[in-house]
């Protein structure tokens, strides 16, 4: 917003506005977030100042301050469903110490592998990726993408063995990130 004429009608709208949005912002989420969600809410507002609807200003900044708030509150049922998680898997790994060596070996197998390998083995094992959406990342066939993935699981296989290891691991317990829900593919 480089107009100073648009910056001061911004400035009046804040002025009039913000007690309300606050208050608002207040009743739904209370005192300790309710700065942050005014401060969302505006920045949304100066962002898309210009395509703002004339003269429904409050409900439009009332219902971005509702996103916000619902998004916050996901944001934190993600946290908490994760927090969760990590627990349920430390609960199930009887010794920490075989866990970390465990780790250390499939890793430093790992780093001996191509690029190619690596991304192969993480997209799938790590990022939770079907065949089919880590074809498309890796820009090949998922026939294709499968051949390279038996292929890497096998050199992973043999630079354990060789470190030692048993090869009944393939990969490091996953680093754990909420679900990613693909799009149906047109």
């Amino acid at each position: 917003m480089a107009d100073p004429e648009n910056a001061q009608e911004f400035t009046a709208l804040y002025a009039e506005h913000h007690p309300r949005v606050y208050a608002y912002a207040v009743a739904r989420a209370g005192r300790p977030l309710a700065d942050e969600i005014v401060a969302e809410t505006f920045l949304v507002a100066w962002r898309r100042f210009a395509r703002m609807p004339a003269g429904a200003a409050l409900p439009w900044l009332l219902g971005v301050a509702r996103n916000v708030i619902r998004e916050r509150y996901r944001d934190e049922q993600r946290q908490r469903a994760l927090a969760a998680e990590m627990l349920a898997w430390a609960a199930d790994t009887p010794d920490v110490a075989d866990a970390v060596a465990e780790r250390s070996a499939v890793l430093t197998a790992l780093a001996q592998l191509s690029e190619n390998d690596r991304e192969a083995l993480t997209l799938t094992a790590w990022d939770g990726l079907p065949a089919r959406a880590a074809a498309r990342v890796m820009n090949c066939s998922t026939a294709t993408f499968l051949v390279r993935l038996h292929r890497a699981r096998t050199r992973l296989e043999r630079a354990l063995a060789a470190a030692g290891e048993p090869t009944t691991t393939t990969m490091p317990p996953p680093v754990l990130r909420p679900a990613v829900i693909e799009e149906p593919s047109r």
